[in-house]
């Protein structure tokens, strides 16, 4: 038995593999979609996305191949983290430069604004689609556990009515330090409430990666160490468990079907 919230390090072989994979899978490689400008190559694409009028958006941390920086990050960067694409890959615009500095995951609302988790900087920014800055949640360059406060944050979800969900706690890993939690504000930024801590039980979380939203307002954690995702409703309350993953990354809900598309970046095949 450990305390509440706590446990060894080194997790059971099993649960770090994750479930077996045995389904068909119809998904191939793409070649060469996505043509960044002269001088430009695709690095760690953190995020991608889809706006409200089609068009892909992605952050690429400016070339760098490594999970752990970036070359765009800081007040004095001049490169543009975030492309929008069109739907055969022609870069449309780039923004963003000198706002971040560990660009995470990016979110578009019902309404074209993109949210994006910068785990760097310990702070949510909200922007319109041109990169200006309408709302910036979390203390810069401070990590804390308080109701104003993320570390690392991952991941920003929308609901329709304007609440704000956000996944907080990249800086855990496997051990019983860092945030492991949700935190939802009202659609100004005020803060409404926070579930979750670090742990493998129910409602617990280990790097919770990468949140989304279904039509219903139900809220979809990724929570990748711990090798499943958990549903909720929208005040914190665990509706299901669900283990047939390696690493839950990713996800995304089209919201027409409520089909839910999940990366796992450690998948068996069966």
């Amino acid at each position: 038995m450990f305390p509440a919230g706590q446990y060894p390090v080194q997790l059971p072989p099993a649960s770090m593999l994750g479930a077996r994979n045995d389904l068909p899978n119809p998904y191939r490689d793409g070649v060469d979609w996505g043509q960044l400008p002269a001088g430009r190559k695709w690095g760690s694409t953190a995020s991608v996305t889809t706006a409200p009028d089609g068009t892909i958006w992605v952050v690429d941390r400016c070339g760098n191949s490594g999970s752990g920086g970036t070359l765009c990050g800081g007040a004095g960067a001049s490169i543009d983290p975030i492309f929008q694409l069109d739907s055969s890959g022609k870069v449309l615009k780039s923004i963003g430069a000198g706002l971040f500095v560990n660009p995470h995951k990016l979110t578009i609302d019902k309404d074209g604004n993109l949210w994006l988790a910068d785990n760097g900087a310990q702070q949510v920014f909200k922007l319109d689609q041109n990169g200006k800055v309408l709302m910036a949640l979390g203390k810069k360059d401070a990590a804390g556990t308080g109701n104003d406060e993320f570390d690392a944050p991952t991941e920003v979800a929308v609901a329709d009515n304007g609440d704000i969900f956000v996944a907080d706690g990249h800086s855990g890993g496997g051990t019983a330090t860092g945030n492991a939690r949700v935190v939802k504000f009202d659609k100004a930024g005020k803060f409404l409430k926070t579930w979750g801590r670090k742990g493998m039980g129910p409602g617990e979380f280990d790097v919770p990666h990468t949140i989304v939203l279904d039509s219903r307002g139900r809220v979809f954690v990724g929570d990748r160490q711990n090798n499943r995702v958990q549903v909720f409703d929208p005040e914190g309350k665990l509706i299901a468990v669900w283990y047939q993953f390696g690493r839950p990354s990713g996800m995304f809900i089209d919201k027409k079907t409520d089909t839910l598309y999940v990366a796992d970046s450690e998948s068996r095949d069966g």
